[in-house]
């Protein structure tokens, strides 16, 4: 019918339905139900804020949902000007930026460089069997 989504036939009488097993499966197959574009987390030092901007915009128009680190410590601002909340606050998006990460369907490392966030970053990701591009293949850690 128009308007109404086509619904997913029931397994027959007596066959166990299966549920997904862990909670990333969990949110895959909510995400597949939602119909829900790619979402590609970008990461990378954020000396290269510009380039992740920039990939922003490519994964964008190529039709996925971008995720990317939102503050850059290392520009002063008044939020973080203070050195203990500074740190504070760089523990708290590490942890922010790891939920993307784990949210993500894939994630996409921006840079010709890789310094320690981002390989634990990609570390994370490949942990979690999530699909790792690079902009600059020659810096995975992994080859």
């Amino acid at each position: 019918m128009i308007g109404q989504e086509a619904k997913e036939t029931p397994p027959p009488p007596g066959e166990p339905v299966s549920q997904p097993s862990t909670p990333e499966d969990q949110l895959a197959a909510v995400k597949k139900q939602l119909r829900l574009p790619a979402i590609v987390a970008i990461c990378g030092s954020t000396r290269f804020m510009a380039e992740m901007a920039e990939a922003d915009l490519r994964e964008t128009k190529a039709g996925r949902i971008v995720v990317k680190p939102g503050c850059d410590l290392k520009s002063p601002n008044a939020l973080w000007a203070d050195p203990t909340e500074a740190q504070a606050l760089k523990v708290q998006l590490d942890a922010l930026h790891r939920a993307k990460i784990r949210l993500a369907d894939e994630v996409l490392v921006v840079g010709d460089y890789i310094g320690d966030s981002t390989r634990a970053e990609i570390a994370y990701a490949r942990s979690l069997n999530k699909p790792v591009r690079f902009t600059h293949p020659e810096v995975d850690p992994d080859i």
